[in-house]
């Protein structure tokens, strides 16, 4: 059995590169690009911080109905990992503009005929912790 390869210095790159894409994509609302990078698939999923989205159709929906304001945020502690040269995780904390709470954001991507696809995603806010007393 062959051992699993870690991070391969030119699959992290691929992966970085569509995941870059992606982040310039949702700030930016281009709905294209978005729909694009998710895998066309009933088996995808996307749970947002609002919604639980089961397959390609409904994220698409989703994403033709979102408002096209407030997207704007900063990443941080963005960590991607690539297992193999077909599969990756990234997972990132933000911070949107205007907002005082943190988020978080998983997704898992796999290379398809098409290219690099998320096939899972998930975005949630935390609680703000409550003030002191």
């Amino acid at each position: 059995m062959n051992a699993l390869e870690i991070n391969l210095p030119e699959v992290l790159a691929e992966v970085t590169a569509q995941f870059q894409r992606y982040e310039k994509a949702l700030v930016g609302n281009d709905v294209a690009v978005l729909d694009e990078l998710f895998w066309d698939s009933p088996h995808t999923l996307r749970y947002g911080a609002t919604e639980n989205l089961y397959g390609y159709d409904a994220i698409r929906a989703f994403r033709a109905g979102r408002p096209a304001v407030g997207l704007a945020r900063s990443l941080q502690n963005t960590v991607i990992t690539t297992y193999g040269r077909d599969f990756a995780t990234a997972n990132t904390e933000f911070q949107r503009t205007g907002s005082s709470k943190p988020g978080r954001q998983s997704q898992a991507w796999m290379r398809t005929p098409q290219g690099w696809r998320v096939v899972s995603a998930h975005v949630s806010l935390l609680a703000l912790p409550p003030p002191l007393a």
